[in-house]
């Protein structure tokens, strides 16, 4: 018997998404593979026919959600699981301020996350249960100088989570904010970074807490850390220049 009977991933065409699909999938999940790129969608359905269903959509279309998430559960017969995997990370250089991509990236990590969110909100919350799942990041725990939008973004989105799990805790429903390092996706190629975690090894490990309410680090030493960190006076932050 599956962990979760059907499922919805947003952010599914690669990277840890697409992972969570596989994993779901892999344990007899219906799933719903949600993101912009159909191609790759297809292909992932194609690794588990009758399984995957892909759907194509922009997470930025807002006002398109509240009708394709109807379609979908429909699709699916029914709903235990969503997973908002949608992030963008432009590179921006130290010096750089630009505004389209400091737009892009609230607009998909904050707002596509709080336009399909709502939407399982509402229904979790008279189904009384369900989880509630997104993926957030360490680097939502301070303003670092490097990605100023994207660590507000991933700020933003964990506050989020944490009022949602406050207000729909009282239904019975689970709200799960996943909080990874450098995790080698798409998204992170463009980075230089020693040592980061496997799309999969983060995957599994969001599967693995994804009934369990709260926050939660993939690695327990970020935990350590960024507990330390949160607590470093401004001042001292600035000048680590971090």
């Amino acid at each position: 018997m599956p962990k979760y009977r059907f499922a919805i991933v947003v952010g599914a065409s690669s990277g840890i998404g697409a992972e969570i699909v596989r994993l779901l999938a892999k344990e007899g999940c219906k799933v719903a593979a949600i993101a912009r790129r159909e191609d790759k969608l297809k292909k992932l359905a194609a690794e588990f026919p009758g399984l995957v269903i892909p759907v194509a959509h922009d997470v930025t279309c807002f006002d398109e959600v509240p009708g394709v998430f109807q379609s979908v559960t429909g699709q699916l017969g029914g709903l235990d699981l969503i997973v908002y995997a949608s992030g963008v990370m432009p590179a921006v250089s130290g010096a750089e301020f630009d505004f389209a991509k400091d737009r892009q990236m609230i607009e998909v990590n904050v707002l596509g996350a709080i336009a399909w969110l709502n939407q399982a909100a509402i229904r979790f919350q008279n189904t009384k249960c369900g989880s509630i799942v997104a993926i957030g990041s360490v680097a939502g725990d301070r303003g670092r100088c490097g990605q100023p939008v994207y660590n507000t973004s991933k700020a933003a989105l964990t506050t989020y989570m944490e009022a949602l799990r406050n207000r729909v805790a009282r239904f019975g429903v689970k709200v799960v904010t996943i909080k990874p390092g450098p995790t080698a996706t798409e998204m992170t190629s463009h980075m230089h970074s020693s040592g980061m975690a496997s799309a999969a090894a983060v995957a599994s490990f969001v599967l693995r807490k994804s009934d369990k309410t709260g926050e939660h680090y993939v690695k327990f030493g970020h935990r350590i850390a960024f507990f330390i960190i949160r607590h470093f006076p401004s001042w001292l932050f600035r000048r680590l220049n971090v």
